[in-house]
């Protein structure tokens, strides 16, 4: 791999022999009165605190974030509208627990039973949108663990849409992070639904059970559980200054608890860390040599937007190496990884991302490829 030194001049100065100007100075993570953990980016995906978040848990309502995950795909898809007219059956009607008092025989329209699913935490909601999708309450549940294994959730099972106690459902604070976090990346358009504060149907008003929404207004979502099994949980995501943080606390002892617990993750994360974007999607970090190609270079660069997280306090100045192929053959499509850059410092890399073809380059004519594999023959004897 031939290896070049970059300089990034938006948010970062990239120099030869940079160093970090100060050591970052983070303190330990709060520990939390909880069963289960985890503080998340929500951009990149990195994880800055974490407590048990592997451990197989019952998460009671947080499962609803599946339910309406699964509900945003079919709408993003095509297959549903928001404006759809769900049928509620007697089953949907007789569920226990949290409900959005649907009535049996009666047609709601799938943006209430969204509402009902995400702020008033409604089983008769989930249970009518699952059957509406799947047929089957179970159907739908073969769905949520086929989306699960998709979004690469390991230790989560799921058996009802709703989260109401049974054998061998379970998820863990790891997974709903990541289900989160596919929901907010994924689905923006009605990501505003887990905002609101409360929700009327039937003429009965439920205020939304995620007490951070009042206390902080940078919180925007997303969803709280409760069981006996399951302790009180909560899934929350907030934004400051261009920076996402997801929070997943499992098993706290009420509803209070799970607020302030919640909100000492987002406080550490927000007060010490920051998702910084390195480059953005089609910017160009190179022009390779070319061999054998209709042009000598090709434009190289990234097809997304390289974020990272960083402590607050790292200096500005980073090393990043750009490693590209020693010897790039034509022809070439768009999307081709010619190298990989890499953000950091030897034991303290912050990430590696490839580098692609911003452009194609096709071959050249015989002669200007025979010209190159000559050029190129006496060039490896030295």
């Amino acid at each position: 791999m031939k290896k070049l030194l970059v300089t990034l001049s938006l948010i970062f100065c990239f120099v030869s022999g940079s160093v970090f100007a100060a050591p970052s100075l983070i303190p330990t993570p709060p520990q939390l009165s909880a069963s289960s953990y985890i503080l998340m980016d929500a951009y990149t995906g990195d994880i800055l605190v974490e407590h048990n978040a592997d451990q197989a848990l019952p998460p009671a309502s947080l499962t609803k974030l599946m339910t309406a995950y699964i509900i945003e795909y079919e709408l993003a898809r095509g297959n549903l509208s928001l404006d759809d007219m769900v049928n509620v059956s007697e089953k949907a009607w007789r569920m226990e627990g949290s409900r959005m008092f649907i009535r049996e025989g009666t047609q709601v329209k799938l943006e209430d039973l969204m509402r009902g699913i995400i702020i008033q935490s409604g089983n008769d909601a989930s249970v009518a949108a699952a059957e509406h999708i799947a047929g089957s309450e179970s159907a739908f549940a073969d769905l949520m663990n086929q989306h699960a294994q998709l979004l690469g959730m390991k230790n989560s099972h799921f058996v009802n849409a709703t989260g109401f106690p049974a054998e061998d459902h379970y998820s863990s604070a790891h997974d709903i992070a990541k289900l989160a976090r596919a929901t907010i990346l994924q689905f923006p358009d009605n990501y505003s639904m887990y905002s609101e504060k409360d929700f009327t149907y039937n003429n009965i008003r439920q205020p939304n059970r995620n007490k951070l929404l009042w206390r902080d207004k940078t919180v925007d979502g997303m969803k709280t559980g409760h069981t006996e099994a399951a302790g009180f949980c909560l899934a929350a995501s907030a934004v400051r200054n261009g920076t996402r943080l997801i929070t997943v606390v499992m098993g706290t002892k009420s509803d209070t608890a799970r607020a302030v617990e919640s909100q000492k993750l987002l406080d550490y994360g927000f007060r010490y860390y920051e998702t910084r974007k390195l480059y953005n999607r089609g910017q160009v970090v190179n022009n390779a040599r070319v061999w054998g190609g209709s042009q000598p270079n090709v434009k190289v660069g990234f097809s997304e937007d390289v974020l990272v997280t960083m402590p607050r306090q790292q200096g500005a100045s980073i090393p990043a190496t750009l490693d590209m192929q020693k010897e790039i053959m034509a022809p070439i499509a768009v999307g081709d990884v010619l190298g990989k850059i890499v953000v950091g410092s030897e034991g303290n890399v912050l990430l590696e991302r490839p580098v692609v073809a911003l452009e194609a380059v096709e071959e050249g004519g015989f002669f200007k490829r025979m010209f190159d594999k000559i050029k190129l023959f006496f060039m490896n004897l030295f």
